[in-house]
């Protein structure tokens, strides 16, 4: 009794689960019993009306029977058994391949570097740095010293001397002597092989001393002093007096006048080009362009950006090379996410950070599936191989080893399956002959394959973690079945038809017509043998077209050809030249300067309106079949699936 109580309850909160489950995403319409959910439903009309979803009763009313209609024809593709052929499940495969590839890029990598690096850019850091500097590809003994000297001159730091006094000693940074490793403001993106100085710049408090950080540079010590909301952009101009060489008295004296001259309002670009010493912005109206943090010297950036509108300009202000004053042309601020993720998406692409991300990912998929290796299979394999590996004659060991090579998700990758893959991999094989030693070449192909199987792998599960993906594939594979049964039933049908389409002609009797139309004879004449121009004009008036060449075209010295044209009286650009439309007309003559010739036109005869036959409207008329032919198919698939829309549903979705 307690067994079967239980029981009953568990069907009661199964149920319960399942009603809200409905309640969230309910069914908008079915086709022969197949639910449409309100969810696909929404993303489908969304992204194909895109600006235009408004949700209105009008536009969700048409989708809706656009949906209906394309579902009706993938329920049939699938009654057809279309999924089931080998080459439609080899495209989709092969869609689905290119599509998970780019979107597990996309969003596993590129989206988070993008946000990640959109954040960052609403902040400018004030930082100082000590470096000690190692080439890129260094390791071992060389590494290790730089690492201990950058450990030493943290602890020196942490005892209390000052980062100035350890930075002028100990950096390699040849600026560290005059600014003792003080940098200033700094946003990100950092200059590419940096990401990890800006990772920790963003990361690190205030005053605090970081651990040694390696670079494409060598290991850095970094503080960060302060950060405030970042500058962006600012478009200027500037006039300069040199004060190097001058008198800075004289110097001082003539900025002030021209300040007194611009706020009697006289025009900033001709007082920059009369007197500014900047020769190459003077004759630019003083034109200096976009000014960014950290790229001029501080007291001309914080005039710049101490403007406060669109052509006012700065007072008076000295810098290291004499006195300025700015005028602001615009200023970029930091635009909206949606704005500006294509120009960070490119920016992050092109940086060692993307690369060190997709690794990070791998790394992530080898932990959550308890990826395990054993390398000594590797070590084996690479000893029984020779310079022929490196050539397209190397074929994998037969019959394939069954050792166990890896393991991920419990699933065993063999020595086998890696032996094919390396054989497979003929043009990396090839590329690696004379520049990399068999071992370190079987370890990168082994790389590349340890990799490829932790993205197939995560590929595999993308449906599961992003409903996007599982929608957008849905698109795909439905898009291929209807497709085809189209192809089937419709588009094939209508061409090979031939008794169908005469049939189906006969009804349209009058839709597709010629106009009247002009059957003329164009005579060309170079414009060497223009002086034949107007006799032979005058001569073709009343003789035929033979009878014209017999006369003029006897000599090679004078070029002449005809072409025979038909025009159609409002179709035919061409046929504005006929001014009466009647049998005999000759245009007058035209010249063509391109081609340095001139012609004239004939009137042969006159064709009246009349309707085309089937061979003349042929391209148009199996269109207008094609789709005689799939509102048929629709009829037919109607009568034989049921459609059941929810009305209450669908009165849910309207917005207004």
């Amino acid at each position: 009794m307690a067994k079967n109580l239980l029981l009953l309850l568990g069907c009661f909160f199964s149920l319960i689960v399942f009603t809200q489950a409905q309640d969230k995403d309910p069914v908008l319409f079915t086709v022969d019993g197949t639910p449409v959910h309100v969810s696909e439903f929404k993303y489908i009309y969304s992204k194909t009306n895109g600006k235009n979803a408004d949700f209105s009763r009008a536009t969700l009313q048409e989708y809706l029977d656009l949906y209906t209609k394309f579902k009706l024809k993938v329920k049939k593709a699938k009654d057809m058994k279309l999924d089931t052929v080998q080459a439609l499940q080899e495209e989709l495969a092969g869609y689905r391949r290119q599509l998970a590839d780019s979107y597990l890029l996309n969003k596993q990598v590129t989206e988070k570097l993008t946000k990640e690096l959109f954040e960052r850019s609403q902040f400018d850091l004030d930082i100082s740095h000590i470096l000690f500097a190692l080439p890129a590809e260094a390791k071992g003994t060389d590494t290790l010293e730089a690492h201990r000297m950058a450990m030493e001159a943290r602890a020196r730091l942490l005892k209390g001397e000052k980062f100035a006094t350890v930075a002028q000693q100990v950096s390699a940074d040849k600026s560290a002597a005059t600014n003792g490793g003080h940098i200033g403001y700094v946003t990100a993106m950092f200059p590419n092989g940096f990401y990890a100085l800006e990772s920790a710049a963003y990361r690190l408090p205030f005053e605090q001393v970081s651990m040694p950080i390696r670079t494409s540079a060598g290991y850095h010590l970094l503080k960060v002093h302060s950060k405030r909301p970042a500058r962006g952009e600012v478009e200027v101009a500037h006039i300069l007096l040199r004060t190097e060489g001058n008198d800075a008295i004289i110097a001082k004296s003539q900025i002030d006048t021209i300040y007194a001259s611009l706020k009697r309002g006289t025009n900033f670009e001709e007082l920059a080009a009369k007197n500014s010493n900047d020769s190459r912005t003077a004759d630019k109206g003083g034109y200096v362009g976009f000014v960014t943090i950290n790229r001029f010297e501080q007291a001309f950036e914080d005039a710049a950006y101490s403007v406060a509108k669109d052509g006012d300009y700065s007072k008076p202000f000295q810098t290291s090379v004499g006195w300025h004053i700015i005028k602001r042309i615009s200023k970029k601020e930091i635009q909206p996410y949606d704005q500006m993720r294509g120009q960070l998406e490119a920016r992050i692409k092109r940086d060692a950070r993307f690369e060190m991300a997709r690794k990070a990912m791998v790394e992530d998929i080898k932990r959550e599936t308890g990826f395990k290796d054993y390398p000594n299979l590797l070590t084996e394999f690479a000893a029984t191989l020779n310079d022929t590996f490196f050539t397209f004659q190397w074929h994998a060991p037969q019959p394939p080893s069954t050792k166990v090579l890896f393991t991920m998700a419990k699933k065993a990758h063999t020595m086998g399956d890696f032996a094919q893959f390396a054989e497979n991999a003929t043009r990396q094989r090839m590329r690696m002959s004379g520049e990399t030693s068999v071992d370190a070449a079987v370890q990168n192909l082994y790389e590349e394959y340890v990799n490829e199987s932790c993205l197939r792998f995560e590929e595999q599960r993308l449906d599961q973690k992003y409903p996007e993906f599982k929608a957008l594939l849905r698109e795909y594979e439905e898009g291929i079945l209807l497709f085809e049964a189209t192809r089937i039933n419709v588009w094939d049908k209508a061409s090979q038809d031939t008794v169908g389409l005469k049939n189906y002609f006969k009804t349209l009797k009058g839709k597709y017509r010629w106009e009247d139309r002009a059957m003329t004879t164009v005579f060309f004449v170079d414009g060497i043998s223009k002086s034949v121009l107007e006799p032979m004009r005058d001569y073709a008036l009343k003789h035929s077209t033979e009878e014209v060449l017999a006369k003029y075209n006897k000599s090679d010295t004078i070029g002449i050809r005809v072409e025979e044209q038909i025009l159609e009286k409002s179709k035919t650009p061409e046929a504005t030249d006929l001014k009466e439309w009647k049998t005999g007309e000759v245009t007058i003559a035209k010249f063509d300067r391109q081609n340095n010739e001139y012609s004239f036109r004939k009137v042969e005869k006159i064709i009246p309106a009349q309707d085309k036959m089937l061979n003349e409207a042929r391209g148009y008329i199996i269109a207008d079949y094609q789709d005689y032919l799939e509102i048929q198919w629709v009829n037919e698939l109607k009568k034989q699936y049921p459609v059941k829309t929810e009305k209450a549903v669908f009165e849910s979705l309207i917005k207004k």
